[in-house]
């Protein structure tokens, strides 16, 4: 860290110090130390008396805490420091990030959606971010649940970067821990906040205009009239970076919020491809690279033939133990945890009114066919899904 690291962190931390003020003290005074020095003047004339800069020993201790946490410090002039934030308004003036910070160095794209993604959303996600990774760039997202943890995890194997809320030490979800560090091994972590800060709502707008910043596009997956995408999608606007959005279905909730960023302007994009070619990027800048076997990430990557021929694998199964639901039969499986009223929650959480193959919601929600048939069948005969041709289902409205 440079000789006036110490200054940046402490002018940062001070009260009322936020990253716009910041940048306009710096720019009055010149150098962090003498911003420091002229802070309790400032707070005076503006009736505060007893106003103090963050003490030495505070920013000292999360230096430490960042140390102990695995993390680095990147204050906004750092060489490190990623180029395309510092051309925003309010760059964040520090960053604490864990990981390879050379993934910074490829194409970064966000790709961002609805954390109650329909399955039809999450196999979207899976397919744009690895075609993305695999066309040379960098996949970022928020480690929300939903669009962005599928996101992250399909660009897992050449690298990811994740914007955390909350400090560099607590990950948001829980449940995304393994996750995080297997970001560390080929991306990046990255947050603003001092180590050891739980994620709170004022947080996660901060969050996005940093997600947003680092990009050359935004790519928004299913979304919400009222939204964190849309925030997202707003503060990339702001700064001059492409917003790209995926249609859905009109009658579609979770589609209303891109299908209203297309109406406005947004480029309507289908794959990974139409992010590239509308981003200009033609075969000589894409870097292809090397996709694991699926033997060595079964989770995140699968050639789209073998994905095939195993949804085609998954149909007998999947008709077998509906089958067997309707003629009565008791099925003998593992207690699943929530039950039937919280599987009933979570798939038709995951169905809306555009198609979706009952083995790939199956798949998507990991739990035995044998243990989702009847409990679709239930909502089917209940009139709430309806069942089209070629095994597919839909939410009916009621």
């Amino acid at each position: 860290m440079k000789g006036d690291g110490l200054a940046v962190l402490r002018l940062i931390r001070s009260r009322k110090v936020g990253p716009a003020t910041f940048h306009r003290l710096l720019a009055e005074h010149g150098s962090p130390d003498a911003a420091l020095a002229a802070l309790p003047d400032m707070a005076r004339a503006a009736g505060l008396d007893s106003y103090a800069p963050c003490p030495r020993s505070i920013a000292e201790a999360e230096i430490e805490a960042g140390r102990r946490a695995g993390a680095r410090l990147l204050t906004w002039d750092d060489p490190d420091y990623p180029a395309l934030l510092r051309e925003i308004a309010e760059a964040p003036p520090v960053l604490w990030v864990r990981g390879d910070l050379s993934v910074l160095e490829r194409i970064p794209v966000a790709v961002i959606g609805a954390r109650n993604a329909s399955s039809l959303g999450l196999r979207m996600a899976r397919g744009m971010a690895l075609g993305l990774a695999q066309s040379g760039a960098a996949v970022i997202a928020g480690l929300a649940r939903g669009i962005d943890t599928i996101a992250h995890e399909a660009a897992l194997s050449t690298g990811t970067v994740a914007v955390m809320a909350g400090g560099i030490d607590m990950i948001y979800p829980s449940e995304n821990a393994a996750l995080a560090e297997s970001i560390c091994e080929t991306g990046l972590l990255i947050s603003e906040q001092p180590p050891g800060t739980e994620a709170v709502a004022r947080h996660f707008p901060a969050r996005n205009r940093i997600i947003s910043g680092l990009s050359r596009a935004v790519v928004v997956i299913e979304a919400a009239q009222r939204s964190g995408s849309l925030i997202t999608a707003r503060c990339a606007l702001d700064q001059g970076r492409e917003v790209m959005a995926v249609p859905g279905h009109p009658m579609d909730a979770r589609a209303a919020g891109c299908n209203l960023l297309i109406r406005d302007g947004a480029a309507l994009v289908r794959n990974s491809e139409d992010v590239l070619t509308a981003l200009q990027i033609d075969a000589a800048e894409r870097s292809p690279a090397p996709v694991p076997s699926p033997a060595a990430r079964p989770a995140v990557v699968a050639s789209s033939a073998r994905a095939s021929a195993g949804i085609a694998r998954a149909l007998q199964p999947a008709a077998v133990a509906r089958r067997l639901a309707e003629l009565g039969h008791k099925i003998a499986t593992r207690p699943v945890q929530g039950g039937p009223v919280n599987l009933e929650a979570r798939i038709l959480s995951r169905l809306g009114p555009s198609p979706t193959e009952e083995n790939l919601l199956i798949r998507d929600l990991g739990l035995p066919a044998a243990a989702l048939a009847p409990v679709i069948l239930t909502l089917e005969l209940s009139g709430r899904i309806q069942r089209l041709a070629g095994g597919k289902l839909v939410l009916t409205g009621n």
